[in-house]
């Protein structure tokens, strides 16, 4: 009997006030860098802080499981994070919360 792996999408809108609560990232000289909001959000996903930033974000697959950020995709109003236990199985257009793959999914079907 096979299981399917936990996968978990996020999004997250930018500008809002739970996404602004970062702090300025620093470079490697400990000067600080110059990134735009959005981009700050990013570099705190990839650095392992979105659980930091938004405590409210429920982000556990189970016992003795973890979850481990595969992609962030970058969208005009919005951050896509993509979470899986393993190497993500290809999601399913139609039961994502990515507007755009549903919409899709929905147009198609």
């Amino acid at each position: 009997m096979s299981t399917r792996q936990a996968q978990q999408e996020i999004l997250l809108k930018k500008g809002n006030s739970c996404t602004a609560r970062q702090s300025h990232s620093k470079n490697v000289n400990g000067k600080p860098e110059s990134l735009s909001p959005e981009e700050q959000l990013e570099e705190a996903c990839w650095n392992g802080l979105i659980q930091e930033l938004i405590p409210e974000l429920y982000i556990h697959p189970g016992k003795d499981k973890t979850l481990y950020l595969w992609q962030v995709k970058e969208f005009n109003s919005f951050l896509e994070l993509d979470l899986s236990e393993e190497i993500p199985e290809t999601k399913d257009s139609y039961l994502s919360i990515d507007p755009y793959a549903f919409m899709k999914g929905r147009l198609m079907s």
